[in-house]
């Protein structure tokens, strides 16, 4: 299927195609893989399940059970916390609904409670949960937008409730005694795709089903876990974290997977100041992302290749899908219809029922070509797409496997392609076919212990039930009591006969947002009709939405007019035919508060610590739109940011450094390199994006009084990521290097040390040197050892 992608290229000029162990310094199709069909492995129907749910499953077509799935009913029903980590299309709903069913079915006092990490996603589960047409199962959703009413209604009558976190920390837990008779008999709690409950957010959810756990046992109720997630590298690890109950995990996968053929692709280096194919001019940015997409896409709906493409945006969903119609032309199918008019985007904004009738179309047929944006991987109800192509890597190798798994869903053929984007991490990926096909799914960190995520938590559990010292340190850790005592000195708790007590009017749970860490939200309003456009996170606000900024919304372009900090609110103003973008200048600053732990490489010091970052976004350039070109440079007059988090750093010597053949002159641009490529590689080795964190290097730093890089976790009190880093620091610097070396750009690009967040506007950069003092880091670490 895809020999039409050795034939294709972004100015139709033939290609050879790549083959096993080719030049990885080739464009294009840089690598082609076959994985081979797997064969479903699978048991009979248990004879223990009811006899009419075996009659509902075998009109449902399910005549046996995966491996998996059967595994998950018998160790779930014998009461044991599991998490089923499988991949995409493998029936892991049926690895709770079969045991949750069976139990509602033979005990009318059991409760189960599933909790999904979107309103869409729980109402998707309501509608298979009532498909089985079982009078017992009494399923029903509650969320932000149910009446008061229904909620009565649900109370009283539902024993499987469907919500998500939120619901559970604003209303059911603040709320319990209203909720008392449902959580007295709690038999079940199901977490969904708990493999999106990471980082900052994986913390707060963890706190939450802590805070649930104690309330459920003041109620008599001791009940099983059961989650799903992806195939992450620490299901069973991250699972107890998550929940605080040992959980064991079932990752043996036994349903069938189709043929598939996969695809490496690299984007064309663009030639600027000479002419293409000629050597005079200075390679440094590779051809848009979206317009090579689009071309591909294109190639493959010419090919009668019904082709679904997963991008990061509403916008790129919208460019990629424009670029295809109009590659097309005015080719036409085999009846005569225009092939353009087969291409459609699909992304949020739409109206329900123009999502619905994509779906059909792609169902039937009628759509060739859809370009998709990432938000809505879980609502597109298709199977059976020949092929789908991934624009950008999707940020883990569990994404990756999960969106590629959309073709072939019906057990066929398919084929899938990964395009490159302008990323460290995509780039190291594309020439290293190997590691990328074969490498272990990412770990999923989560640290419930995060002072800033755990204290407003202990609040929330004061208000449910007075809390004292010991049940804190037993159900939230050896740090709560500090935190309580902390609070009781502030005044936001009382303490009288040895318990704490929430003394506020206001829920407590309403000073808590779990998709945050922490700090007030931005408004973004409409000045000229006062809508309210969105909101932006203040440690962002900043750098996003200060005086002058050109912001993106929706595909919609706005200018800020004015950043009210005071106000909390960002007034902008619709402008849609500005020719030019903003980019935010910056200082930072970070000063050692403590080491948590420290080595040395010979002469070299490496840490993790306690740090606290200082930044202060100083003005921005006035970029020309599509350049890099600065048409003008602004002053911002803005206090600056204080983060107190967790930092990984190394510093080296100066006379290190020269013998290294990195003289002083070029150590400010080598540290700087090899802090944005560093950056840019860690989600290599954990669940998070490189907005996540953030970093600094300095020729000398007051601290270590030598040449020092960090990269810092960019939440308050960390989230675990420079940890990560920490721990297996000498695997991040060999793939860091690596991916800087093979890089066939000059001076550095996008695609290894440049950075899009860069608040010196990438200057100064020197590839060479940061490859040298990857080298010279590399040769004193000690071997990477099992992780």
């Amino acid at each position: 299927m895809l020999e039409l992608l050795g034939r294709t290229s972004a100015s139709g000029a033939v290609r050879e195609r790549a083959s096993e162990g080719g030049d990885t310094d080739e464009e294009g199709l840089v690598h082609l893989a076959h994985l081979p069909a797997r064969q479903a492995v699978t048991v009979a129907l248990p004879d223990e399940l009811p006899a009419t749910l075996r009659g509902r499953l075998e009109h449902a077509g399910v005549s046996a059970l995966y491996v998996h799935q059967a595994e998950a009913w018998r160790r779930a029903r014998a009461g044991e916390h599991l998490v089923v980590a499988t991949g995409t299309a493998s029936g892991k709903s049926l690895c709770y609904q079969l045991p949750v069913i069976e139990r509602l079915m033979t005990d009318d006092r059991a409760v189960a409670l599933y909790l999904a990490p979107t309103k869409a996603l729980a109402h998707d589960q309501l509608r298979a949960v009532r498909s089985f047409r079982l009078p017992q199962v009494r399923a029903a959703v509650v969320d932000g937008d149910t009446p008061p009413p229904e909620r009565e209604a649900v109370r009283r009558t539902a024993n499987w409730l469907l919500t998500n976190p939120d619901l559970l920390h604003h209303a059911m837990l603040p709320n319990h005694r209203y909720w008392r008779d449902l959580v007295h008999r709690l038999a079940y709690v199901i977490v969904d795709e708990a493999h999106v409950a990471r980082g900052v957010f994986g913390g707060h959810v963890a706190l939450v089903l802590r805070r649930l756990r104690r309330v459920a046992e003041r109620y008599g109720a001791d009940p099983t876990f059961l989650l799903t997630s992806a195939t992450v590298g620490n299901p069973a690890e991250h699972a107890s974290a998550l929940t605080g109950v040992e959980v064991a995990e079932i990752v043996r996968d036994g349903s069938p997977r189709g043929p598939m053929d996969i695809g490496l692709w690299q984007p064309g280096f663009v030639e600027r100041g000479g002419s293409a194919g000629s050597d005079d001019g200075e390679r440094d940015s590779r051809r848009s992302l979206l317009g090579e997409t689009g071309d591909l896409l294109a190639s493959f709906v010419a090919a009668d290749v019904q082709t679904l493409v997963f991008t990061r945006s509403r916008k790129g969903a919208e460019v990629i899908a424009l670029n295809a119609r109009e590659r097309l032309g005015d080719a036409s199918d085999a009846g005569g219809e225009p092939l353009a008019k087969k291409v459609a985007a699909y992304r949020a904004g739409y109206l329900a029922e123009e999502r619905r009738a994509l779906e059909t179309d792609l169902r039937t047929g009628a759509l060739r070509g859809v370009a998709a944006t990432e938000a809505l991987e879980l609502g597109i109800d298709v199977a059976g797409l020949d092929a789908v192509i991934l624009a950008g890597w999707p940020g883990t190798t569990a994404s990756f496997w999960q969106r590629l798994g959309r073709a072939g869903r019906a057990g066929g053929a398919a084929a899938g392609v990964l395009v490159a984007q302008e990323d460290p991490l995509d780039h190291y990926l594309v020439t290293h076919p190997d590691e990328l096909l074969t490498r272990p799914p990412e770990d999923a960190i989560l640290d419930p212990a995060n002072p800033y995520l755990l204290g407003p938590h202990l609040r929330c559990a004061c208000q449910e039930f007075p809390l004292d010292v010991d049940e804190a340190a037993a159900w939230f850790g050896e740090s709560a009591p500090d935190l309580l005592a902390a609070d009781v000195e502030a005044g936001r708790l009382r303490l009288r006969g040895g318990l704490h007590y929430w003394t506020s009017r206001r829920r407590a749970s309403s000073e808590v947002d779990l998709r945050s860490a922490g700090g007030r939200n931005v408004r973004i309003v409409d000045v000229d009709t006062g809508a309210l456009i969105g909101d932006v996170e203040e440690s962002r606000a900043h750098r996003q939405v200060h005086t002058g900024a050109v912001y993106l919304h929706q595909g919609r372009q706005y200018e800020v007019q004015e950043l009210d900090l005071g106000g909390a609110m960002a007034l902008a103003s619709e402008a849609p035919r500005l020719a030019h973008t903003t980019r935010p200048r910056s200082d930072t600053d970070v000063r050692v508060l403590a080491t948590i732990e420290g080595d040395h490489w010979d002469e070299v010091e490496i840490g993790l610590a306690r740090v606290e970052v200082t930044t202060q976004v100083t003005g921005y350039d006035v970029l020309r739109l599509g350049s890099d070109e600065v048409l003008d440079r602004v002053e911002l007059d803005l206090p600056p940011i204080e983060l107190r988090t967790v930092a990984v750093w190394y510093a080296i010597p100066e006379d290190v450094l020269e013998t290294a053949g990195v003289p002083f002159r070029s150590v400010p641009g080598s540290l700087h390199a090899a802090e944005h490529a560093a950056i840019g590689m860690l989600p290599l080795l954990a669940l998070c994006d490189r907005w996540d964190l953030g970093g600094l290097s300095t020729a000398l730093h007051p601290d270590t009084g030598r040449p020092t890089v960090f990269v810092y976790d960019g939440y308050p009190g960390g989230a675990g990521l420079a940890e990560r880093s920490y721990r297996r620091l000498p695997e991040h610097l060999s793939r860091t290097r690596e991916t800087i070396a093979t890089c066939r750009c000059r001076r550095g690009c996008p695609s290894c040390v440049q950075s899009p967040k860069c608040g010196n506007g990438n200057d100064p950069l020197d590839k060479i040197g940061a490859v040298r003092v990857l080298d010279l880091l590399l040769a004193r670490a000690p071997a990477p050892g099992p992780h």
